[in-house]
């Protein structure tokens, strides 16, 4: 097959959940068939580039040649929808897999898809639904909310990267018989060639320093901790818009010394090693459409603390009391269920090793022979309805 994903961020050049699932389903295609992936270019050289078997496209720049915050403007969002006609139109596809987020790019692929007639397949990161509301307020959530109805519409073939997801589609009116669950996963390969290494911190957390990763919880949490752990040691792995408000709110509670700011860690490896240096793995998002790190702290052997929130699909991969915990948004509560692990030794030993085997179901390399599968069968069912 010669499949293109498209997505306007491109792993390694940024690091997120739907660039990192797309550059590890690529890789792995890539080996018996023909893969593209096409976003926005943060690289010098030609706009064409083959790395690791994947033919990368770069169809435009945003305002940031080189970075990306992680909040795209509208205008950024309808450049890569127009800039991306062409590259994806020039070359003939057997099946186009385009991430929903940000959506208007969906419509360009749509169109793409309608003039090659080349079947295409919906990939959901996430379904934010009501939660606009919570994050843009009543104006902006109304347009984005109404865009993103819209591309549920755009055809019948939708991969759900969660159940969550999945049951987000279904109640905003998607059939559930054309929804496809294929997991994000883990490269456990990897991981077993890190030896256990050294705690040298009590909490570690990953991710973009952004609205809906609630750092601001983790870090009041750990005020309310510090009470009963004064030498408590925080790692936060990442970056973001939110970074300098969080930096401000460490100051005010007078944590310099308890939270590092380890800034963004770009090789797997390299974030493998930090979670094997960490006792606990905290995760506060508000939404989160799978939780890839959840699985790769799970596969690092961490107990897991996650946020229950309606929105979270990270609670998917926490079994509560068995190998982590699942905390209310509160601050109160995210630091009683991480102290309770903290104080018990032998609850870490147990919660640790049932979060490895929790992580075994989720190997990269099975979850893309389910995916394989899956686009086989969106052709042979595109080939019964032609003829």
């Amino acid at each position: 097959m010669k499949i293109a994903l498209v997505y306007d961020m491109i792993y390694p050049y940024n690091i997120g959940g739907a660039e990192l699932r797309n550059y590890e389903i690529a890789k792995r295609l890539s080996q018996n068939h023909e893969v593209h992936l096409f976003g926005v270019k943060m690289w010098d050289g030609p706009n064409i580039i083959i790395r690791e078997g994947i033919v990368i496209h770069g169809v435009c720049r945003y305002s940031d040649k080189y970075s990306f915050s992680g909040s795209r403007t509208v205008g950024e969002s309808i450049i890569f929808g127009l800039k991306l006609f062409w590259p994806l139109y020039k070359e003939r596809f057997d099946i186009i897999d385009v991430s929903a987020f940000a959506y208007l790019h969906c419509f360009t692929s749509s169109l793409v898809s309608k003039i090659r007639k080349t079947p295409i397949v919906f990939t959901w990161h996430q379904y934010w639904g009501s939660y606009w509301q919570e994050y843009l307020g009543s104006i902006k959530s109304f347009f984005g909310s109404k865009v993103e109805k819209m591309v549920k519409y755009l055809g019948p073939n939708h991969i759900a990267v969660s159940q969550t997801t999945k049951l987000d589609l279904i109640s905003d009116g998607v059939i559930a018989d054309n929804i496809h669950v294929n997991y994000c996963g883990v490269d456990l390969s990897l991981v077993n060639k890190i030896d256990n290494l050294k705690k040298i911190y009590d909490i570690i957390f990953i991710g973009r320093l952004v609205h809906q990763k609630n750092v601001k919880l983790l870090i009041e949490a750990i005020k309310i901790l510090k009470i009963s752990w004064p030498n408590i040691l925080v790692c936060l792995v990442g970056d973001g818009v939110e970074k300098n408000n969080l930096q401000d709110l460490v100051k005010k509670h007078s944590l310099e010394k308890n939270i590092i700011f380890k800034g963004s860690i770009v090789k797997r490896e390299e974030i493998f090693i930090e979670l094997k240096k960490s006792k606990i793995f905290v995760l506060p998002s508000l939404l989160e459409g799978f939780g890839i790190v959840v699985i790769e702290a799970e596969a690092c052997g961490l107990p897991i603390v996650v946020i229950n929130n309606k929105w979270n699909a990270a609670q998917e991969l926490v079994e509560s009391g068995k190998n982590g915990f699942i905390a209310d948004n509160s601050p109160i509560d995210l630091a009683n269920k991480v102290k309770s692990i903290l104080d018990d030794d032998n609850l870490i030993d147990l919660m640790s090793s049932e979060s490895i085997k929790k992580s075994k179901g989720f190997d990269w390399d099975s979850i893309v022979i389910d995916l394989e599968k899956y686009y086989l069968r969106v052709l042979a069912n595109e080939h019964q309805t032609k003829y």
